[in-house]
């Protein structure tokens, strides 16, 4: 975890290490967020797609238990 202070302009500076381990260079968009009380510093991602896969479990089936409730509706 780290600490920064804001400068006088509310500016903040990134550690130089998460800069790094993110690609944040100088002109990089990053999108910011507040939820609950809470600021969220969102990086910027490249392929955002592969960047998902992998992101739910692949068990249970949600839509293999949707296509087999559909399946009695119509019997």
């Amino acid at each position: 975890m780290s600490f920064v202070k804001t400068l006088s302009k509310g500016q903040i500076v990134i550690p130089a290490g998460m800069r790094k381990k993110y690609h944040i260079e100088p002109g990089t968009e990053i999108q910011i967020m507040e939820y609950g009380g809470v600021i969220y510093l969102i990086p910027p991602v490249i392929n955002p797609i592969a960047s998902a896969c992998g992101l739910l479990p692949s068990k249970p089936s949600l839509s293999g238990k949707l296509l087999k409730e559909r399946k009695g509706e119509f019997r």
